[in-house]
C-alpha cells in the first residue's frame, strides 16, 4: 500500500508527537532518579560533614558512644544546625527541610546502629568518625531512593498512568490538527493535480486559486504563470501559422493568376508580365528569407562572429548605401554621428542587417517629402543609435507591439507598403543577441522613433 503525501504528513505528525512524549517521559524519569535525588543525597552528605566534628568531640569527652544510649535528646541536639548569637535566625538547610536528619544514623565501628534510623547499614551513605587516626564509628545516611522504596511503586504507577493520559490526549490533539492540515493540503494538492492534467491535455486557460502566501501558493503562482505563458505561446503559434499562410498565399495567388492568364491567352507573355512575375517571386523569396532569419534568431542559432568594431563606421557605411533610395523616394536622410570611433563587440554583418532593416522600415512607411534623422553617440557605457522619421506616426498603444512578428500598425493586411512584418522582430532578436535593448517611441517629427543601445567598449 502506497501512502500519499497527506497520509505521510499525518503519520509523521503522530510519530513525532509520540517520539516527543517518549523522550520526555524517559528524560523525566532520569532527571528524577539521577539528578534530583542525587542532589538531595548530596545535600545530606554535606550536612553529615557538619555533624561529624561534633560527634568526634562528644566521643572524646565521654570516651565512648554510651552517651547516646542514655539520652536520645543528646543525638538531636548534635543534629541541630548551629546558630550564632550575633546573627539573625536563619532557615533550616535544604537537607533538613527534605528530612535528611530522619535518615541519619550513628553506627559503631562494626556498622551496628547505635541511634538514628534503624534501616541504616554498611550499604548506606557513610562518613567515618575518626579519633586519633582510628575509626571509632560511622555517620550513616539512608539514600533517598531507599526511603522512597515503599511508596515508589505506587508513585511510579501513578506517573505512568498520568503519562499515558497525557500521551493519549496529546496524540488525539495531534491527530486532530494533523487531520485538518492534511485535509487542507490534500485539497490544494488535488487542485494542482487536476489543473496540471487539464494543462497537459491542452487546456491552457486553466488556473489555480492562490492567496495563502506559503510554498504551495508560490507553486500555484508559478503554475498560473506557466499556464499563461503556454496560453500566450499557443495563441502566438496559431497567429503565426495564420500569418504565414496569409503572407505566402498572397504572392502565390498572384503568381497563379498571372500564369493561368498566360496559359489561357488572356495575358500575353511580354517583358512586362515577366517582370511582374519576377517581382512576386522576389517578394516571396524575401518572405522566406525573413522567416528563416527569424527562426534562427528566435532559437539563437544565427551565426554571430563578434569582434571589436567601430559602430559609427558601420552605421555610416550602411547610410551611404541607402541614400540613393531615399532620394528616389523624395525623403531627406540626415545623419548626426559623433566624432571619433565608437567601439563595440559585435558582428559587423548582423549590425549592417539591423541598420538596413530599420532604414528600410523608415523608407517604406514615411510619407514622401518627409525626413529621417539618424543619431549615433556614446551614452555612458552604452553606444546609442536613434532612428527618427516624420509622419505618419504610430498610435502610442501600438508601440509595444511593433516588434512582434507579422504585426503592422495599420489595421488592414494589404501589401501596398511592401514588407512582411518580420523586419522589426528580426531587429529585436539581433539586438538582444548583442546584450542590447531596442524600444519604439513617438517621434517629435510626427513619426516613429527607434532607440537602440549596445554595450560600448572603452576607447583606446
Amino acid at each position: 500500500m502506497r501512502l500519499g503525501v497527506t497520509s505521510k504528513l499525518f503519520v509523521a505528525i503522530l510519530a513525532a508527537c509520540a517520539l516527543v512524549l517518549l523522550v520526555n517521559g524517559v528524560a523525566a524519569q532520569l532527571f528524577l532518579k539521577r539528578t534530583f535525588l542525587d542532589y538531595l543525597n548530596g545535600q545530606g552528605s554535606e550536612r553529615m560533614l557538619e555533624v561529624i566534628p561534633r560527634l568526634r568531640a562528644e566521643y572524646v569527652r565521654h570516651g565512648s558512644w554510651n552517651f547516646v544510649h542514655t539520652s536520645a535528646e543528646a543525638w538531636f541536639l548534635l543534629m541541630r544546625p548551629e546558630q550564632w548569637p550575633d546573627q539573625p535566625p536563619r532557615a533550616p538547610p535544604v537537607s533538613d527541610q527534605t528530612g535528611a536528619v530522619f535518615r541519619f544514623a550513628l553506627l559503631d565501628r562494626d556498622y551496628k546502629v547505635l541511634i538514628g534510623n534503624p534501616d541504616a547499614d554498611r550499604h548506606a551513605i557513610l562518613q567515618p568518625v575518626e579519633v586519633n587516626g582510628e575509626t571509632v564509628g560511622w555517620m550513616a545516611m539512608l539514600p533517598f531512593q531507599k526511603t522512597l522504596a515503599g511508596g515508589e511503586e505506587r508513585f511510579y504507577k501513578a506517573q505512568v498512568r498520568a503519562w499515558w493520559m497525557i500521551g493519549i490526549a496529546s496524540v488525539l490533539v495531534a491527530a486532530l490538527f494533523g487531520g485538518l492540515l492534511s485535509r487542507a493540503l490534500r485539497r490544494r494538492l488535488h487542485g494542482l493535480t487536476r489543473a496540471t492534467r487539464r494543462l497537459s491535455a491542452g487546456d491552457y486557460a486553466v488556473r489555480v486559486e492562490t492567496g495563502t502566501r506559503d510554498e504551495l501558493d508560490q507553486l500555484g503562482q508559478d503554475f498560473n504563470r506557466l499556464a499563461q505563458a503556454l496560453e500566450h505561446n499557443e495563441r502566438a503559434r496559431r497567429s503565426f501559422m495564420a500569418d504565414i499562410s496569409h503572407e505566402l498565399r498572397t504572392p502565390l495567388a498572384v503568381l497563379r493568376a498571372e500564369l493561368e492568364a498566360m496559359q489561357d491567352g488572356i495575358r500575353p507573355i511580354t517583358p512586362g508580365s515577366i517582370t511582374a512575375l519576377h517581382q512576386q517571386i522576389g517578394q516571396l523569396n524575401k518572405l522566406v528569407e525573413d522567416l528563416h532569419d527569424l527562426s534562427l534568431t528566435d532559437v539563437g542559432a544565427l551565426a554571430y562572429r563578434c569582434a571589436p568594431i567601430d559602430l559609427a563606421m558601420v552605421l555610416d557605411t550602411t547610410l551611404a548605401g541607402m541614400r540613393t533610395r531615399f532620394d528616389a523616394a523624395s525623403l531627406t536622410l540626415r545623419s548626426h554621428i559623433a566624432a571619433g570611433p565608437l567601439p563595440v563587440h559585435a558582428d559587423e554583418r548582423r549590425l549592417q542587417q539591423l541598420f538596413a532593416n530599420l532604414l528600410e522600415n523608415s523608407l517604406r512607411y514615411t510619407d514622401a517629402g518627409g525626413s529621417v534623422d539618424v543619431r549615433c553617440q556614446r551614452a555612458g557605457n552604452r553606444a546609442q543609435v536613434v532612428f527618427e522619421d516624420s509622419a505618419p506616426g504610430v498610435p502610442p498603444d501600438k508601440l509595444d507591439r511593433l516588434f512582434e512578428r507579422f504585426y503592422r500598425a495599420e489595421a488592414s493586411r494589404n501589401r501596398t507598403s511592401g514588407g512582411s512584418g518580420l523586419g522589426l522582430a528580426i531587429c529585436r532578436n539581433i539586438v538582444e543577441a548583442h546584450d542590447g535593448s531596442i524600444v519604439a517611441e513617438t517621434s517629435a517629427q510626427g513619426g516613429l522613433r527607434i532607440v537602440l543601445q549596445l554595450p560600448a567598449l572603452e576607447s583606446r
